[in-house]
């Protein structure tokens, strides 16, 4: 099986940007994510949804790492790769760690409460048993965008 690609973690960051698109028309922060499993396969997606469901663990990461283990039948994703929009924060990255998830690919950095390298780095942090590889910035003016002109639109 060979590694994937940066054309792989842009097509799968496209499909995680259609959903984020989604959730800034329904009045979310517009972050999608998406879960493809070692052959490329999606098997998980998600959008925020914590307006709609007043729930504050319904970030895009979650919904999609759900989504993905009720596809396969396990909690565990190893060999799986999460696109998200925008640099997962601690809880999602603590998620993500608990699933198992080896790769995280994300589009926009978040400099004020990302964990996967700018304010924390949680996903590659040594002391903790399991790490995950991180690639940031793929599609990132496209997320950054969609990000700027939400916050924009409420200002």
């Amino acid at each position: 099986m060979s590694l994937p690609t940066r054309r792989d973690d842009e097509t799968v960051m496209r499909l995680a940007l259609v959903l984020a698109r989604e959730a800034a028309a329904a009045g979310e922060i517009p972050v999608g994510a998406v879960v493809a499993d070692a052959t490329g396969a999606v098997i998980g997606r998600g959008r925020n949804l914590r307006e709609a469901t007043a729930d504050p663990t319904a970030h895009a990461e979650i919904v999609a790492l759900r989504e993905a283990a009720a596809s396969v039948g396990s909690w565990n994703l190893e060999g799986c790769t999460l696109a998200v929009t925008l640099e997962p924060c601690l809880m999602c990255a603590g998620a993500i760690l608990q699933a198992r998830v080896g790769r995280v690919v994300f589009g926009a950095w978040d400099e004020k409460a990302g964990a996967a390298g700018s304010v924390y780095d949680v996903l590659r942090d040594r002391r903790l048993p399991v790490r995950a590889e991180v690639v940031g910035g793929i599609l990132e003016d496209d997320a950054r965008v969609l990000l700027r002109d939400f916050f924009d639109a409420l200002r």
